[in-house]
């Protein structure tokens, strides 16, 4: 019994020091956003409202997408590549770094004339070729077009990054008309499914496609039922595609982000809302899209990610997600 005695005792002074530490009060937690290394905008943010499509320029805190510190090393040299919804927030961000890393990009937009020159100007800066186009994804006469515009102009066409989305939040279903309805899903997952068909002729071995999940296709939202029900269309999407094309070495990810500040964000929720958007993460703030870029060209890049298919990366914020 001298051995159970002995461990018996240690345990009981393991516990008698962790409650003296108790006793001395608990560590209060801090209110301060988060910052893992470069500092990033917190809340409050500006409460402001913008109307759809929702134009970047027009942003009062304009989010950060020139991701300063990171250096190209040509992941991604001599290759092309179609961003949509390319002209503002994380497209943008993941436009300049393809650039950045050697590829010639065609930005695709529906009408932000102003964000896709400003766009264009940034990846003509790092170097690169750009061709900007603008039209509406949910009609596949367009993608097809687009597509052949792309590969006329470039020789070639490497990675598809479906980025463009449609977003407007609603207290209940019943708020949800058809015609929103239809909006959200043609724009958000049949607008995947036209581009990544109208692609995938030109699309060889070591090609890659990248889609823009949500969190809300993780874990639902109450406020978003149309746009989460998308999202996580997408995600199967991402997974069934990589099954159907592996065989042809293209690969095929998704990235699932939190809040991120970009237009799309001001243009749905009212200006007391935005105020605090991000704020409920473990960061306590939202991502800028500097911050998501990289992960993209992570899966675009086949010597960083050549093992790596139909995964849903999430990039939300919180621990353990």
């Amino acid at each position: 019994m001298a051995h159970e005695d002995d461990v018996a005792n240690k345990q009981k002074a393991i516990q008698s020091r962790q409650d003296q530490k108790d006793a001395g009060g608990q560590k209060e937690e801090s209110k301060d956003a988060v910052q893992t290394g470069v500092d990033e905008p917190a809340p409050p943010m500006p409460e402001q409202h913008l109307a759809k499509p929702g134009i970047e320029a027009r942003m009062a805190l304009k989010p950060k997408f020139m991701a300063e510190g990171y250096k190209g090393s040509g992941k991604l040299e001599g290759l092309s590549a179609i961003v949509t919804g390319g002209d503002s927030g994380i497209g943008r961000a993941v436009a300049v770094l393809f650039a950045r890393e050697g590829a010639d990009v065609a930005v695709m937009y529906l009408s932000e004339d102003e964000d896709a020159a400003e766009t264009r100007r940034c990846i003509e800066a790092e170097g690169r070729r750009c061709i900007t186009i603008a039209g509406d994804v949910k009609d596949p006469a367009f993608c097809n077009a687009a597509v052949e515009q792309v590969v006329a102009e470039f020789g070639r066409l490497d990675v598809l990054v479906n980025n463009a989305a449609f977003q407007e939040h609603a207290g209940s279903l019943l708020d949800i008309t058809d015609e929103r309805l239809d909006e959200t899903f043609r724009t958000n997952i049949y607008g995947y499914f036209h581009m990544a068909r109208a692609a995938l002729p030109h699309l060889k071995r070591g090609a890659a496609i990248v889609n823009t999940g949500s969190v809300t296709g993780l874990k639902g939202s109450g406020k978003l039922l149309d746009y989460s029900s998308t999202k996580g269309a997408i995600h199967a999407f991402t997974m069934s595609l990589a099954a159907s094309l592996i065989d042809q070495g293209i690969r095929v990810n998704a990235v699932a982000p939190g809040p991120v500040w970009t237009p799309l964000n001001p243009a749905d929720q009212s200006p007391d809302k935005i105020k605090e958007f991000g704020a409920s993460t473990t960061f306590k703030r939202p991502a800028q899209p500097e911050e998501l870029s990289p992960a993209y060209v992570f899966l675009a890049s086949s010597v960083c990610s050549g093992y790596i298919t139909g995964i849903v990366l999430p990039i939300t914020g919180v621990v353990g997600e």
